[in-house]
């Protein structure tokens, strides 16, 4: 064995928690992975008890440093609500689901939470609150320490709120909460303010301009439709129809085509059914009594309005669940996207003619869900591939994930077999996120699966390249307690959980908790749909994603009287970001000099706080940077931590916290090498 002499290592003599990347002197600003390696199980059992776990549903979890301490907590919901440590998963704190204190008694947890749980700045307080929605029909909206905020819970049904979706509908920064109803009701949908109070002119559907009925999935999606700047409200439900309202309640009118049809005048989107034959949906019914006549129901089909082409003009895309109206009962065939202009016609544009649709893309396996939980054919509407224009990816109920694109037809292996007839049980997928993990312009796809009633196995974690080729299948852990199958059938959720340069993946299991893994060399990914219906948000509408934002200092160990070199990144990578708002906290003792560089924005500096502040909008797929020098007051002795601590505001509901470390007076620690080798 031989000794090198004076190769040295730096070594860190403290250990000091923190959200971001501090870059010591020399290192990359953006690391890039060559590749990544396979899934590693982090911890599990996430808010459990000592033999059990309440049985987890269709609530994708949420990512978010509620506290605002620079770590980073989990928050899921099976029936009560919980908050883990991000690292290791340890329980802060718990809830019981929508427990109702404002009408004087104090009721246990209410039921099941189906719907994603919402963390976003509602009250724009600058701090975050976390709303979620539960059967019994109740909706609440908590503080960061579990506490109602004002004016909350609202209990304005019996029945479960199955759909759950937050967002700025009139831009005037503060969110609206919308809930949908799993009851078979023409009035299925309420929209509150942050304050609780309902807004005006909900419940709909109130009027009779159309068919609606129970939401029996988390169907609601929000965007501009219209380019009215202001965020439609689109509702899929048990029926032939959509309906979808501008934020005063109003329905959207229709195209001619569907006006003055002989005894069916459909004016309001409400009103037009979805056949799968357009000529049929025109006149406003269909050969039912008489022929097979396929034609589609939105019981369990949410929707996104984005914009699929890249021509600046936002289209609305729901899974219909194609039947046969012709049979008694009805006889489900399969489960097709459906994508419709603000008018409620078909989209046709730039060579993609969607007035005709694909057809028998897989019949079910089993919709019985004492056999099998049912699958919740969510779609996730993003660019696979590089070119500009948005993929359509779904699980279905015939055991496959699907991803179309906008030529109607699956490329590569598309769609991917999660059901496997070998194996002798019947296994469906979640709801898929989707990330370009390795940073090579081709998106990897990564979903859940769970398994058949009595099958004793375990879902798997699946991840697949844009093709729909497999990467990685990991095993779950198995279910802990009495139960016979286990899986997830919830959308994961993607996010750094523990500071480190890689992404996590948490996961909210039926049987065995919220579950955590590893996803090693996948620093510096793009997030594309990052957690369950795009955002945490849960609109289907996939907003800017700063979440690679990072905070770098020139150096990592300083002297008194130097000079530092502080530089914020900002990437998105998802829709534009206009009021971007970042706060620079400078450590005390440590002087701002002036901007060094500027991609774009406004900054101003409060002197008496010690507070850069920086103003700016991203673009999709925009890399801004703002650099300052700052230095360190010659009066500082002694070791000390230097923290610049930098709080983000996307101006969509999401705050996020980086932080970059110096150590004052530190110093270099040599080890020598120990050669192996001959």
């Amino acid at each position: 064995m031989k000794i090198k002499p004076l190769q040295a290592l730096l070594i860190m003599l403290f250990f000091f928690p923190f959200s971001g990347h501090a870059i010591p002197t020399g290192a990359p600003a953006e690391p890039l992975q060559p590749s990544f390696q396979a899934p590693v199980l982090k911890w599990q059992l996430g808010g459990c008890y000592s033999s059990w776990c309440e049985t987890g549903w269709y609530s994708s979890p949420a990512v978010a440093d509620l506290d605002g301490d620079g770590s980073q907590e989990v928050i899921g919901s099976a029936y009560s609500i919980v908050v883990l440590d991000g690292a290791t998963g340890s329980l802060k704190w718990r809830v019981k689901s929508g427990h109702d204190i404002s009408e004087g008694t104090q009721v246990d947890n209410v039921g099941r939470t189906w719907a994603g749980i919402v963390v976003a700045d509602v009250d724009a307080d600058e701090h975050l609150e976390i709303v979620s929605a539960h059967s019994g029909g109740y909706v609440s909206v908590y503080d960061q320490a579990g506490n109602f905020e004002p004016g909350w819970p609202q209990h304005p049904a019996t029945n479960e709120f199955r759909s759950l979706a937050v967002g700025d509908l009139d831009q005037d920064g503060s969110m609206e909460i919308a809930v949908g109803l799993a009851r078979l009701d023409h009035t299925n949908i309420w929209i509150f303010e942050p304050d609780g109070a309902l807004r005006a002119g909900w419940p709909q559907l109130s009027t009779d301009q159309g068919s609606a009925a129970g939401l029996y999935n988390d169907n609601i999606g929000m965007g501009d439709l219209d380019g009215d700047g202001s965020l439609e409200v689109s509702v899929p439900s048990d029926t032939i129809t959509i309906c979808t309202y501008d934020p005063d309640g109003s329905q959207l009118m229709t195209n001619s085509i569907y006006h003055d049809q002989p005894g069916h005048d459909m004016d309001y989107w409400g009103e037009v059914p979805a056949y799968v034959d357009l000529q049929y949906e025109i006149r406003g019914w269909g050969p039912c009594y008489d022929e097979p006549t396929a034609r589609a129901n939105f019981a369990n089909g949410p929707a996104n309005i984005v914009d699929l082409n890249g021509d600046g003009i936002n289209e609305m895309v729901a899974i219909g669940n194609v039947h046969d109206c012709n049979t008694s009962p009805y006889t489900d065939l399969y489960n097709v996207p459906y994508i419709l202009n603000a008018d409620r016609s078909r989209f046709n544009a730039d060579g993609f003619d969607w007035t005709t649709l694909p057809s028998n893309t897989g019949a079910p396996l089993s919709e019985n869900y004492n056999v099998i939980e049912s699958v919740q054919p969510n779609p996730v509407t993003v660019d696979l591939d590089g070119d500009g224009k948005l993929e359509i990816l779904y699980p279905s109920y015939d055991g496959r994930m699907h991803a179309f694109w906008l030529d109607k037809s699956e490329h590569g292996n598309w769609p991917n077999q999660v059901y496997k007839p070998a194996e002798g049980f019947i296994r469906f997928a979640s709801e898929p996120v989707v990330a370009d993990l390795d940073r090579d312009g081709h998106a990897e796809v990564i979903f859940a699966s769970w398994t058949q009633k009595g099958s004793n196995h375990s879902g798997k974690l699946h991840i697949l390249d844009y093709q729909g080729n497999p990467i990685y299948e990991v095993d779950l852990p198995p279910a802990y307690g009495s139960p016979d199958w286990n899986g997830a059938l919830a959308a994961p959720t993607l996010a750094d959980i523990d500071g480190d340069p890689d992404l996590e993946l948490v996961l909210n299991t039926a049987h065995s908790g919220l579950v955590a893994y590893d996803l090693p060399g996948t620093a510096g990914a793009r997030l594309l749909w990052s957690t369950g219906r795009g955002s945490l948000l849960r609109n289907g509408l996939v907003t800017g994603n700063l979440s690679a934002a990072a905070s770098h200092v020139d150096r990592f160990i300083a002297n008194p009287g130097d000079t530092l070199t502080y530089t914020i990144d900002l990437q998105n990578s998802g829709t534009p970001l206009s009021d971007v708002s970042v706060s620079d906290i400078l450590p005390a003792g440590v002087h701002y000099d002036g901007i060094a560089s500027l991609s774009s924005g406004d900054v101003t500096y409060d002197s008496a706080s010690g507070t850069i502040h920086w103003s700016l909008s991203v673009a999709t797929g925009a890399h801004e940077t703002f650099s300052f020098h700052a230095t360190i007051d010659d009066q500082l002795s002694g070791f000390q931590v230097l923290a610049n601590k930098v709080q983000i505001d996307d101006g969509a509901g999401n705050l996020l916290e980086r932080q970059a470390i110096t150590t004052l007076n530190g110093k270099l620690v040599y080890l020598p090498m120990v050669d192996r080798g001959h």
